[in-house]
């Protein structure tokens, strides 16, 4: 019995020996086997475009917008009564005309024959005073005869009918006048140059007095409202209820738009600023001109029309130091990336005075000098090794 314990024993336990064995045997092995010789890896430097920060002294320009509006746009009302017989091509919608020229015609016989009789009146006035004052020298002339010892009366010497005729006289004169004037009110004329907005009557239509015909504006000046914060306002150096003066040169204003393919521009000036905040949006509006829009001010021949919107670029008064970089530069949340002396990667802030398509200007977090990254930088990390790179300039 021993002996087949023995056996079973030796038969179990062979296969567990033979395994601690070999593991033992693997172990000295690998124990053995000499460590693999190590390598620093090297830090790659990326290459990205740099530019140079430079310090200038400039005029911040404040971008804004508005709409085109004509500095005079009136109602055409008619102040006498009568039948349009007459009407120029020029007054129709859209239709320019120049100054003074007639534009309708009412009817005017009725006008013509109330001429005719407030002259007749003033003739029977003026013949009636000069019998008056005929009336009144010879009553004068027989009270100095009588030698009458009491002063005579203005009734007794007619000068209290001289005084109503001269008056009737008048009275006639005054009607003969309003009776020309509105002879003269027939032909419906405007003192400026200008355009026809919109057209309410026709030819051969009845008109009243103080109905309206129509709207014409001028195109000698046209108005652009420009709201500014109160910040904009402060650079730009205005303060509220600005009126420009003739002798200084007011803030200029530069104009574009977009028409299909093409931006135009035009030229204009601040001429005032509103003496009160807007109530509703807490904005100040500040009136910008452009003189003689659909002549010599406009661009490529198209005149900066009434109704259209732009973009407007106001030119600063003073001048203010400031640090110019390329708009590339400026990253999201006003960082920049700084290339350090030791071609280190640094993410800084700064401080934004104004922008353009080309440039941005700071006041603080860079200084002349510095080289600022103006690639994309996908995964910008602090302290990042770069090889910097200027672009050429040609």
């Amino acid at each position: 019995m021993e002996r087949i314990a023995v056996k079973k024993f030796f038969r179990v336990a062979a296969p567990v020996l033979v395994l601690a064995a070999g593991i033992l045997v693997m172990q000295g092995l690998i124990a053995a086997k000499p460590a693999p010789e190590t390598k620093d890896d090297e830090v790659r430097a990326v290459s990205l475009y740099v530019d140079s920060v430079t310090s200038e002294d400039v005029k911040v320009a404040i971008r804004t917008q508005g709409e085109v509006r004509p500095k005079t746009e009136i109602e055409l009302i008619p102040q006498v009564s009568g039948r349009i017989v007459a009407m120029s091509d020029n007054f129709s919608d859209g239709a320019q005309f120049a100054p003074n020229s007639m534009l309708l015609k009412i009817d005017d016989a009725d006008y013509r024959v109330a001429v005719v009789q407030a002259e007749a009146r003033v003739a029977a006035a003026q013949t009636e005073l000069e019998r008056q004052l005929a009336t009144a020298e010879m009553k004068e002339d027989e009270w100095r005869d009588g030698r009458k010892e009491q002063a005579p009366t203005d009734f007794a010497l007619n000068l209290t009918q001289v005084a109503e005729a001269r008056a009737n006289l008048r009275s006639a004169e005054a009607a003969l006048s309003k009776a020309r004037l509105d002879l003269e009110r027939t032909e419906i004329k405007v003192p400026f140059h200008g355009r026809v907005r919109e057209r309410h009557v026709g030819i051969g239509q009845f008109v009243s007095a103080g109905a309206s015909m129509g709207r014409v504006f001028s195109t000698d000046t046209v108005e652009v409202r420009l709201p500014l914060t109160d910040a904009q306002l402060v650079e730009l150096n205005l303060p509220l209820g600005y009126t420009a003066d003739p002798a200084v040169m007011p803030p200029a204003v530069e104009f574009s738009t977009r028409l299909g393919n093409r931006e135009y521009h035009w030229s204009g000036e601040i001429v005032r600023v509103d003496g009160a905040i807007d109530e509703d949006t807490r904005l100040i509006y500040a009136t910008a001109e452009v003189r003689d829009p659909y002549g010599l001010a406009a661009n490529q021949g198209m005149p900066m029309a009434v109704g259209m919107f732009v973009n407007a670029e106001i030119a600063g008064i003073e001048e203010q130091s400031a640090f110019v970089m390329p708009r590339l530069a400026l990253r999201n949340d006003d960082k920049v990336y700084v290339i350090n002396g030791d071609n280190e990667l640094e993410i800084r802030s700064v401080d934004v005075l104004s922008t353009s398509e080309e440039r941005v200007l700071v006041t603080s977090g860079v200084s002349a000098g510095d080289r600022v990254v103006t690639s994309p930088v996908p995964n910008a990390v602090e302290g990042m090794a770069v090889e910097p790179i200027f672009r050429q300039q040609g």
